[in-house]
């Protein structure tokens, strides 16, 4: 194998110096998919540990085991309300995997061990005698009194119907990402119902076939964002039962939505009380021991990806919202800092430091398996890489030297507009790299394009509404306010968007709330507040205020939406330059059936514009920015048809055009 060229070689002959370690990478997946269908059959069975450890009733012995894996530990005892919270009257017998188990009869139990009653695990270990929540528990909820968290026994059986829902092959993917606990106007909690009743049908309207939940994973800090996990089994009860979140896929699904999960397995918290840290009383349970195991600008404990009942504690995971919850796909969370030691804090400029240069090689290979886990499951489940290092092959077959994952996010793009809008006057915009920061992506290597995200909308960032309008937003947003900071700020947010979309990548995603330009930031409470609830909502009023301007900006995303997805843009990799006027800021390009054009002058506005186009014929706008419904000055005549002919000495056809300043059109030809 050593000698063999593997195929992102073949693609990217860039990284034939690594040829040997690409081989290297891809056997060491080989070798631990052999070691684990040796011993368990396959690796779907290896992912079977949550019908195993954790509380599962067993019909045959007709009666619960508990079973934990915490090798370190002295003895383990169950308690909770089914023996008054007694720590000592129920202890666990230990096996020689380091499994604790004991079984509980439903004859005996049924009164008392019962669906919605509270548990825990008393742990007698080197770190104490401490009350632990069970690591496969399926739900944890928090005392309204104490703030304490405690295991709650959930059985439930939720009716999924005939939901049989599949993304399609090559399903073309416009995510809308969401919160749920923020997704309402309330100053409050939103819930699994609410979202599922108010929410979906606008994802709907608005022409996405995608949602994007975060905050899932039972987290105990609120203001973490859901990136803070600390029961990995348990969907958040802060929003609902399982069986809501279950009825709002369910929900969506009937829709035509997928739903996709933001898995966290890139970290997890260091509570003692909530989560998994020094469980089994030692720090070396499921993570690295010593400095190896800490995040140093997380704050949170790292895995050890490469320790058997670590891989098979992750991998289960995957299964379970897979195959219980029926998520149709991951984005998984992190993935640049699980990749390497520097978690991805290092410039990565050569060959050589992507794949010898302080690799993570167990989370690579858990990566890689966690890919083969997901498809075989379901085929046409998606997997998403958050990844700032753009190591090589991430979107790669295995058998090329991949991970396989199936997109990865362009997180390039936001941070350069921010940057842009943060450091540079408009017209000092350097259009060659506006160009180049959207196809700056290797062929093969699906990407999500986006112009921003939740990360952009956090407090201490701003969204691009905010950074374009500012506090102007608060004070001119009326339809009949002119203002010329909110002027332009409304024409490059479509622009800006409108470019991404179209040119950045092979797939799209927005933040709840960002298409219409939702003025404020996302600020969880917190002490810092008074915890209060003002930044943790979207105020979807305005958007269907007719008073306000926001109105615009959401129209024009639905027709963005609906003007990609209907004209096959998605299917062609890049889009086909056809011009570049630095003088004026104005570029322009074919993708799909349809020519792009996009003046992002300040002031310049030029009558009678030409440009070439690959093929005559008669072209129609089919979307201008400036048009008066999305906000803009009606400059721009839509309703005329715009003839493409070759003029003498011309070697190609050209459309003549009133290119107006800060405007994006997009003709098709007729």
């Amino acid at each position: 194998m050593k000698n063999k060229i593997p195929g992102i070689v073949k693609i990217d002959p860039w990284l034939t110096p690594v040829i040997e370690d690409v081989n290297n990478r891809y056997q060491r997946f080989l070798d631990q998919k052999k070691r684990i269908d040796s011993e368990y059959g396959s690796l779907s069975a290896f992912a079977n540990a949550y019908k195993h450890l954790g509380v599962n009733y067993d019909k045959k012995a007709k009666g619960w085991f508990y079973r934990e894996w915490a090798p370190a530990a002295h003895q383990l005892f169950l308690s909770g309300d089914f023996n008054d919270w007694n720590p000592g009257t129920h202890p666990l017998k230990k096996n020689h995997d380091g499994v604790w188990e004991i079984f509980l009869d439903y004859a005996t139990y049924k009164d008392k061990f019962t669906h919605g009653s509270k548990i825990k695990v008393w742990v007698d270990a080197a770190n104490g005698f401490l009350s632990r929540i069970p690591a496969y528990i399926t739900r944890v909820v928090q005392d309204s009194d104490t703030l304490n968290f405690s295991g709650q026994l959930w059985f439930d059986e939720f009716d999924w119907g005939n939901d049989n829902f599949k993304l399609l092959k090559d399903q073309k993917l416009f995510i809308y990402e969401c919160h749920v606990g923020m997704a309402q106007e309330k100053e409050g909690l939103g819930t699994y119902t609410e979202f599922a009743e108010k929410n979906l049908p606008w994802v709907k309207a608005a022409g996405y076939n995608a949602i994007q939940l975060m905050a899932i994973q039972e987290h105990p800090y609120y203001g973490s964002f859901g990136y803070h996990v600390s029961n990995f089994f348990a969907p958040s009860s802060r929003f609902g039962t399982p069986e809501e979140l279950k009825n709002l896929i369910r929900t969506a699904h009937s829709m035509g939505i997928a739903v996709i999960m933001d898995i966290v397995h890139s970290h997890t918290v260091k509570n003692v009380n909530e989560g998994l840290n020094m469980f089994d009383g030692s720090d070396s349970q499921y993570f690295h021991p010593g400095p190896r195991g800490i995040h140093p600008q997380w704050d949170s404990l790292l895995f050890d990806y490469g320790r058997k009942e670590v891989m098979q504690f992750l991998l289960s995971n995957v299964k379970y919202w897979l195959k219980e919850f029926h998520f149709d796909g991951f984005r998984f969370d992190g993935v640049g800092s699980m990749l390497y030691f520097h978690h991805g804090n290092d410039i990565i400029d050569s060959p050589e430091k992507y794949f010898r240069d302080g690799v993570e090689w167990d989370a690579v290979t858990y990566l890689q398996l966690a890919n083969k886990l997901v498809h075989k499951i379901y085929p046409s489940a998606v997997t998403i890489a958050e990844d700032v290092t753009g190591m090589p092959g991430l979107t790669a077959p295995l058998s090329y030297g991949g991970i396989s994952f199936d997109y990865r996010l362009g997180m390039g793009i936001p941070d350069y507009w921010i940057k842009l809008l943060k450091e540079y006057k408009d017209e000092d915009w350097n259009i060659y790299e506006l160009w180049n920061v959207m196809t700056n992506r290797l062929p093969g290597v699906k990407t999500i394009a986006y112009a921003e995200s939740h990360d952009q909308a956090l407090v201490g960032d701003k969204t691009l509404a905010f950074w374009l309008m500012d506090k102007e937003m608060y004070f001119h947003m009326h339809v009949n306010d002119q203002n010329m900071v909110v002027d332009r700020g409304i024409a490059l947010h479509k622009m800006i968007r409108l470019f991404t979309i179209a040119l950045g990548g092979v797939a799209y995603l927005n933040f709840m709330g960002n298409e219409f330009g939702h003025p404020e930031w996302i600020d969880f409470p917190r002490l810092g507040n008074n915890w209060s609830y003002k930044y943790a909502r979207r105020q979807w009023s305005l958007a269907s205020n007719p008073d306000l301007k926001y109105k615009f900006l959401a129209a024009f995303d639905k027709k963005m939406i609906e003007l990609i997805r209907d004209n096959a843009v998605f299917d062609e990799e890049y889009g086909n330059q056809l011009l570049m006027d630095e003088t004026n800021k104005t570029i322009v390009f074919k993708r799909g059936n349809l020519v792009f054009l996009y003046n992002f002058h300040p002031f310049n506005s030029i009558y009678d514009y030409a440009f070439s186009v690959p093929e005559a014929g008669r072209y129609k706008i089919i979307l201008s920015s400036d048009s008066p419904e999305y906000g803009g000055h009606g400059r721009v005549d839509t309703s005329l048809l715009y003839p493409a002919v070759k003029s003498e000495g011309k070697d190609k056809p050209e459309i003549r055009i009133y290119n107006t300043n800060r405007t994006a059109i997009v003709l098709k030809c007729e």
